[in-house]
Order: structure tokens, then sequence, then C-alpha cells
């Protein structure tokens, strides 16, 4: 399977477990497992979600995060800070990068967007360097797309 199918397995499995189902903390653990199963060389897939002007953990899949993470800080929130997808190749060149698990070298992560402001982040890490690609970008660009149908379908 190419990872462009991957992907498109991953949305499809994603809009039929939110199909009826208007619990947000459900639907993102589960977003979170479908990812971990499918993608392969990741060590971390989860959430931070926005409260009171910072990120706050939500449902993932791996070690222990960190709980808290200001706006700014860190590859999840200058993601948020700048409303943009970070791609990062190798983490420890990322300055203020935010060590939650040593063994991860790379991640991506991508603001995910709901009533007109951001409310959270997709963020995935690997153990292997630059192991995400525009590839991976566009994929899970189309994920977050459905999540971020949940939340207006639901008006969560």
């Amino acid at each position: 399977m190419s990872i462009k199918e991957m992907y498109e397995e991953v949305v499809w499995q994603l809009k039929g477990l939110f199909e009826d189902c208007p619990h947000t903390l459900a639907n993102l653990a589960n977003a979170s497992a479908v990812l971990n199963q499918a993608m392969e060389e990741i060590n971390w897939v989860g959430f931070y979600l926005v409260e009171q002007g910072q990120l706050v953990l939500g449902p993932f899949q791996g070690k222990p995060a960190c709980v808290e993470i200001k706006i700014g800080k860190g590859v999840c929130g200058t993601a948020v800070e700048k409303d943009e997808v970070m791609l990062v190749k190798d983490v420890h060149e990322f300055p203020g990068h935010i060590a939650c698990d040593g063994a991860s070298r790379s991640e991506i992560v991508l603001p995910i967007h709901a009533f007109g402001k951001i409310i959270g982040v997709l963020d995935i890490d690997s153990p292997k360097l630059a192991r995400f690609n525009e590839e991976d970008k566009d994929g899970l660009e189309a994920v977050v797309k459905v999540i971020e149908e949940m939340y207006e379908k639901y008006e969560i």
C-alpha cells in the first residue's frame, strides 16, 4: 500500500468512526489509535488542545507527554503561533524544542481549526530523522480536515 493509499484508508476509517458520534475526546482517542496503527516509524501521535491560551495534552498514543505547552514554545506552540504546519526533519535543530521523549528525532505538527480559530494541533513524532515529508503533510492535512468537520458538525 502506498503512503497516499494509507492516508486515504485512515480518512475513510475516521469518517466511519465519527459518524453519529458527537464525543470529541472519544473521537480524538480513536483518531490517535488509527494513526498509530497505520503509520510506520513513529513513537508518539496525539493531540494538544487550546485551553485558556495554552496547549493542553489531549488523547494520544505513546509515552507520557508534556501536559501544558505555551503558545509559541516548542514545535506545537510554534505551529499555533504561526498557524502553519511544522515539518521538522531534526528536532534537535529546532530552537526551543520540548523533548518529552528523548528518542524523538523528527516531528510534524498540524493546526486544527474550527469556528474560525485554532482549537488544537495534531502532533506526531518519530525516532527516525527526516521521517515526515510532503506526502505525509498532504495526507495528514486530509486527516485534520475530517477532524475539523467533526467539530463543526457536532458544534463541539
